[in-house]
């Protein structure tokens, strides 16, 4: 999908707990300057209506009229139908809200609804790590060619997205790439959320050090302390670290073995993988052991750490060859190493939203 090129106009929307941040994108590019109004309203009618304005205020400073409205949401939702459920973070909303339905009546124009994680997942496929490596390894003469992206989000919580062939995968209850679903590999009885969080890290930290709760400081800072460029108590940091990749990486490591493409981290915790990456990594590479006590691994596949040059190397060269087509002359590539590849966000997570959200509503207005 070539973005530049493209006339159409999208509103957007960042819908955090404290702002509402608006905009508008063409040609992939932010063409207005955000409007910032407050998201915290005590009633619904004053949310909604602060929704509306906000998209009013965009709407004067275009050349033309937006073709749609695009933006992530917090679920739950049924982002098909542009309803919301009950939030967290905005309590005003309950019972289900039909936002997108809302939205297309006062402005007569398409609207989509998606989670931050879908986008994020659509944005990176599109102009970020999935055309990035495909593009590298046509460089060295590879066959191979990744079409499925998995997102992962790793900051107050622990989400995902699918794109497989150039398509968002939705679900059929909204609910699909929700990977904070999972098992915590490390606690049984929690999700995978409570260690791949901003809280989990600070957690660890905070069991590891005897520190309280209030004398903790965030994971930017124990990050650099895990470098070794600030004072503290380095062993804690690179455990708290550690320890979030150990559960990530199993959870990655399901969610790969059924959808058998490229991993992308982006979020606010995504800065500090020098530390924990190949640790993430290498949980997904691990073993099982069978009855008889040998070892099984973990994926059919091999995951590749493509923020280390050597192991990008490898991964790109895998083990091309030529093979002969039977009864025939004809030769044909074929590459027998089973792989994929996890990396950070190439444009940065709120840019691939961004981004993620344009594409999305593009996409859909060629194909309905």
């Amino acid at each position: 999908m070539n973005l530049n090129n493209d006339k159409r106009i999208v509103m957007t929307l960042d819908a955090g707990g404290t702002n509402f941040v608006f905009s508008a994108i063409q040609g992939g590019k932010e063409i207005v300057d955000a409007i910032i109004l407050p998201a915290g309203q005590d009633t619904l009618e004053k949310v909604l209506k602060t929704i509306i304005k906000g998209f009013e205020e965009v709407s004067k400073h275009l050349s033309s009229e937006a073709s749609a409205i695009s933006f992530c949401f917090p679920g739950p939702a049924e982002y098909e139908a542009g309803i919301i459920g009950d939030l967290a973070n905005l309590p005003t909303f309950r019972g289900g809200v039909a936002l997108g339905p809302m939205l297309e009546s006062v402005f007569e124009i398409p609207v989509f609804i998606r989670n931050d994680g879908d986008l994020f997942t659509y944005g990176e496929a599109i102009d970020g790590l999935l055309p990035e490596i495909n593009t590298l390894l046509e460089k060295h003469n590879s066959p191979k060619h990744f079409n499925n992206l998995f997102g992962a989000t790793f900051g107050t919580g622990f989400g995902g997205g699918i794109v497989s062939y150039g398509d968002l995968l939705p679900g059929d209850n909204s609910a699909s790439g929700e990977i904070n679903r999972l098992r915590n590999k490390l606690y049984s009885q929690y999700s995978v959320e409570e260690s791949v969080s901003i809280r989990g890290v600070k957690n660890v930290f905070i069991r590891e050090t005897g520190i309280s709760a209030m004398d903790c400081p965030e994971p930017r800072d124990i990050f650099h302390i895990a470098q070794g460029e600030k004072q503290g108590n380095r062993d804690a940091a690179i455990k708290a670290f550690h320890e979030m990749a150990e559960v990530a990486g199993s959870a990655l490591a399901d969610a790969v073995s059924l959808i058998d493409g490229l991993v992308v981290i982006g979020g606010g915790l995504s800065g500090a993988h020098p530390v924990f990456l190949q640790h993430l990594v290498d949980e997904m590479n691990n073993s099982f052991k069978t009855p008889s006590g040998e070892l099984l691994d973990r994926m059919e596949i091999k995951a590749y750490n493509l923020e280390n040059p050597e192991e990008l190397e490898k991964f790109l060269n895998g083990d091309a060859r030529e093979i002969t087509v039977p009864f025939t002359d004809k030769k044909i590539s074929y590459d027998p190493v089973k792989r994929i590849g996890v990396g950070v966000s190439r444009l940065g997570t709120a840019e691939a939203v961004s981004i993620g959200a344009y594409a999305y509503a593009i996409h859909r207005l060629d194909n309905e």
